[in-house]
Parts: C-alpha cells; sequence; structure tokens
C-alpha cells in the first residue's frame, strides 16, 4: 500500500478536528510560508477509510487545564508574524 504526505490547515486557536486516513503518522507542524497559515503536515495511507481526530492550540503562556481524563500528545510549534505568536498544538488522545 502507498503513503503520501498530506497537509491540513488548521485554525489560529482553540479546539479543531481534521479528518484523516486511519493509521495517519504526523510528522511536523509548521507555518506555510505561501498561505501564512500554521499547518500540520501527516503521512498517510490515501485508500484508509477516514477518522476524525482531535487537537487543540494554545498560545504561549496560555493556560492548558488539565481537565479529568483527558489525555494530550504534543505535536509541534510553530510561530506566526515573526514570532509574534507562538502556538502549539496538542493532539487530544482520548
Amino acid at each position: 500500500m502507498n503513503q503520501t504526505i498530506y497537509k491540513y490547515k488548521t485554525p489560529f486557536e482553540g479546539k479543531f478536528s481534521i479528518q484523516m486516513p486511519t493509521n495517519s503518522e504526523i510528522l511536523s507542524v509548521q507555518q506555510d510560508k505561501k498561505t501564512m497559515c500554521p499547518c500540520i503536515w501527516a503521512l498517510v495511507y490515501p485508500d484508509n477509510p477516514k477518522e476524525e481526530r482531535f487537537f487543540e492550540l494554545f498560545g504561549t503562556g496560555q493556560k492548558i487545564h488539565n481537565d479529568m481524563g483527558i489525555v494530550r500528545k504534543y505535536i509541534g510549534t510553530y510561530q506566526y508574524q515573526n514570532g509574534e505568536f507562538v502556538g502549539h498544538i496538542f493532539e487530544r488522545i482520548n
């Protein structure tokens, strides 16, 4: 089965979800220089069925509440507007 690298645009704040093929591996989080949007790049099996994956974005200095039962996995950090905003993306595991 062949794999492909996909790019997914992300919002600039809050919680969000992305539909991606099952067993996708997140590779990187960066600001796309062309669109100026933060993006997640993932190695995917394009023919796999899609699943919804949940993420949260926090800015540096922003409080991260340790809600009971929520497990987050750090995905990556990006800088926006020459470092005026630094965003940190976590995936919700449960």
